[in-house]
């Protein structure tokens, strides 16, 4: 019996002291939010203050300070997230992550980011201040990373401590610019479609643009051989450990539309969910500077802020840059390619991928003269049939450092659109508004021309230069609009109106979140922070309930059993919401996906399929498809001496909807609620192995909102039991210049990206229920409100 005793005894004690140096070990890694550390390069004690939900606001005697100070705030909270960002654009995933993250690593690798980014590099001003505020930002990180606290993801795959470059900076914004693009996703797809099936079956998808009826006012002052590239992309895209960009709504309503006459302002960027989530937010104050702005993960300057005089933010701009060209071989010599001139030699990079236990892999990628041969970083596409890819962002000057200085620095409208017009790539909606009452947007991008009838959704003719680009627009062309006489601009990633008469080929959303913004805009005139923090988290489509109604035109209601009849009678008095206890929203959006699949998937395969579901010419031609009972996807090709109607396949598919739901939640229509399907979890790289998931992921959460709402919580249709949200807004930012020093702001998760501090996810529930926190700017409330870190000068 003793020896029980002692053995329990004895294993009690090491568990009790296994816990407290787990603990301490845990307590030791936290960030550090008080006390003193000494720092490099600073002349002068510089004061962060952590407020309630983490947010750093420093307050610095100079700029350089403050930066550095920043660089190393940010890392602490975000150094995994940094290492992950800074190595995606030149392919160096697979030395952390093994053989997994080759492809990913083989397809940036090709891309020319990298090459792009050492160029634009070699001609910066060293002595500009947006130069010297980078290197001093980049000297906070690497402080940290030499003398701070390791990451516990750093140790658990291995990470082996690098200083952070200026080349990193331009590696991330080259991943942000190219994740922004849609071509890639979308022009394989449909010229397989064309060359298949012909012209006529891509009638129902608006090619032409006439299905984008809600744009945007300017106001100035062969078959199966293409799929794989999109299909490859795709799962590139959607499996990358940093999630990609993908909409946003922003709207910017002037004085004469707002209850105290000053300007308020709204953004929430749609971009794939993560954890830790996009942005960084911290305060700057120096005595001739002041910014509260949101940050990616190794950069210096926010794509987003705002201060006392004026606001920013952005959407998408959906525009297309990004063309596919079929190159021809020389066919008695594979080194040489086709052009204009005759054959001209392929140009070959060589790029060496380190992978994890593994051989190095190298890659030699041909270049011709519209960019790097797709068959060289994709499986699927066959070799004698070149793709090369022409990308605005690697071919126009790079200027984006100074352009995202100049946005966060400007010092009047005119200052700010000049930074505006230094962006080549990627096409954003840059918002603004300031306290002056002004309102505008400017669209991005170093915008170009084809040839007349060259039709860019699909894979174009390298060899003959006929659909080489033939003009590119000044930048006085591109979409914009100041002040207009409606009092307010917005964008919902839809589509600009036309300019000179050219409208803009892109890639743009339905009209479903421009539709519903612009129906709460119009009418009315007395806007407060309160109500336009109720729009942002709308959850209504003003289109859903138009498209029930077509769709239950096709049913014979005489027909129906007793569940599909409770099934019409809930859709016909729905109003379009996606609220948690909607029973409507499950309803439409699996006949939705039924619809889809029994109209699309026997022509296009399921991979195609797929594929198809991934694009945004899926969204925008639902509503429009519908409609033509004549359309050539009725007809179900797998069925021999038949001819299916829009009617059989509608039916059918409501059929089956029902019946998928009652074997997945019961008899009872009323329980089928929305918050039984629609649920989100904030995924770490890390947390996809079942044994970290709950250490490092944060929720699954029951959520409201859907696809193209204002609230818009993005899913993939599939046959799921639940819907996997894959992205959203990324933060809401409310900026009302009637009560500046109280904006409001709010993160999906929270803001450290360190799993063990109090901020890992301290913003989730309020994230979740359309809540809010200040955007503090007032230094007495938040010394009263925060811990206290100073930096003092190294005294070595």
């Amino acid at each position: 019996m003793k020896i029980v005793k002692k053995t329990l005894l004895f294993v009690v004690s090491l568990v009790v002291i296994l816990s407290t140096a787990i603990l301490a070990y845990g307590i030791y890694l936290r960030p550090k939010y008080d006390g003193k550390i000494e720092l490099k390069n600073i002349q002068k004690e510089t004061t962060v203050y952590f407020d309630d939900f983490g947010v750093p606001h420093i307050y610095a005697s100079n700029s350089k300070d403050a930066m550095v100070a920043l660089g190393y705030v940010h890392a602490q909270d975000r150094l995994w997230q940094m290492e992950l960002m800074r190595r995606i654009a030149p392919g160096r995933l697979s030395e952390i992550f093994g053989k997994v993250a080759l492809k990913n690593d083989k397809f940036f690798a090709g891309l020319g980011i990298e090459e792009a980014s050492e160029k634009a590099i070699a001609n910066l001003d060293k002595n500009s201040p947006s130069y010297q505020l980078t290197m001093a930002y980049l000297d906070g990180i690497n402080q940290y990373l030499e003398e701070g606290k390791t990451p516990i993801e750093f140790q658990l795959v291995g990470v082996k401590k690098e200083k952070f470059t200026i080349k990193d900076v331009y590696n991330i914004f080259g991943y942000m610019s190219f994740s922004f693009a849609m071509a890639q996703k979308t022009d394989p797809l449909m010229t397989d479609i064309k060359n298949k099936y012909g012209m006529n079956y891509l009638k129902d998808f608006g090619l032409d643009d006439s299905f984008n009826t809600v744009k945007i006012k300017n106001a100035k002052e062969k078959p199966e051989e293409y799929t794989a590239i999109s299909k490859s992309i795709t799962a590139l895209l959607d499996q990358s450990p940093i999630p990609p960009f993908i909409g946003s709504n922003s709207w910017v309503i002037g004085g004469k539309k707002t209850k105290s006459g000053k300007v308020i302002f709204a953004n929430d960027p749609h971009i794939g969910f993560s954890q830790p989530g996009t942005w960084y937010e911290a305060h700057i104050v120096t005595p001739e500077f002041e910014l509260y702005g949101c940050y990616l993960a190794g950069t210096p300057y926010p794509l987003l802020g705002h201060n006392r005089d004026y606001t920013y933010g952005l959407t998408m701009f959906e525009n297309d840059d990004i063309d596919l060209y079929q190159e021809e071989n020389n066919p008695t010599d594979g080194n040489k390619y086709k052009t204009p001139e005759g054959f001209s030699d392929y140009k070959t990079r060589k790029k060496t991928i380190k992978v994890k236990d593994s051989a190095d892999v190298v890659l030699n990628v041909k270049v011709t003269r519209h960019g790097p041969v797709m068959n060289d970083l994709i499986d699927g596409l066959d070799v004698k049939k070149p793709v090369a890819m022409s990308w605005i962002y690697t071919q126009q000057p790079i200027h984006i450092l100074d352009a995202v200085y100049m946005l966060s620095h400007a010092k009047s409208k005119a200052d700010f659109q000049k930074g505006v017009s230094l962006i080549a790539a990627p096409g954003l909606n840059v918002m603004y508004g300031d306290a002056k009452g002004n309102v505008a947007w400017w669209a991005t991008g170093k915008l170009y021309k084809h040839n007349q009838g060259v039709d860019t959704h699909f894979i174009l003719d390298g060899a003959s230069g006929k659909d080489d680009i033939t003009d590119y627009l000044d930048f006085s062309k591109n979409p914009s609009a100041e002040n207009p006489d409606w009092n307010y601009v917005y964008s919902a990633n839809n589509q600009p109106e036309a300019i000179d008469g050219f409208l803009y080929p892109g890639y743009y959303l339905p009209e479903d979140r421009a539709k519903r913004i612009t129906h709460l805009l119009d009418p009315k005139s007395d806007w407060d922070k309160e109500a336009v923090s109720k729009m942002i988290t709308d959850n209504t489509s003003s289109v859903a309930p138009e498209v029930v109604s077509n769709l239950i035109a096709n049913l014979d209601l005489k027909s129906l059993s007793n569940n599909e009849q409770a099934a019409v009678t809930v859709l016909k008095t729905w109003k379009g919401t996606s609220n948690l206890n909607d029973v409507a929203p499950t309803i439409y959006n699996k006949w939705i996906y039924l619809y889809l699949k029994n109209t699309f998937e026997d022509e296009l395969g399921a991979t195609g399929f797929k594929q198809f579901l991934s694009t945004h010419i899926m969204k925008q031609m639902i509503a429009k498809q519908l409609l033509n009972a004549t359309s050539p996807w009725w007809d179900n090709i797998s069925t021999k001496n038949k001819m299916e109607s829009r009617e059989e396949i509608i039916s059918n598919s409501f059929k089956e909807a029902v019946a998928t739901l009652e074997k997945q939640l019961g008899n009872s229509v009323a329980d089928w609620t929305w918050n039984k399907v629609h649920v989100v979890e904030y995924e770490h790289p890390l947390g996809k192995i079942a044994a970290l998931r709950k250490i490092f992921n944060v929720g699954p959460f029951e959520v409201s909102g859907s696809n193209e709402v204002i609230n818009n919580q993005m899913f993939d249709y599939s046959n799921e039991e639940k819907y996997t949200i894959k992205g959203g807004p990324s933060t809401r930012r409310i900026v009302d210049f009637s009560d500046i020093e109280n904006s409001w702001s709010i993160l999906p998760t929270g803001q450290s990206g360190n799993p063990l501090s109090s901020h890992y996810s301290d913003q989730a529930e309020m994230y979740n229920q359309g809540k809010f926190r200040k955007m503090k700017l007032n230094k007495e409330e938040i010394v009263k409100t925060s811990t206290k870190l100073i930096f003092m000068p190294s005294k070595n």
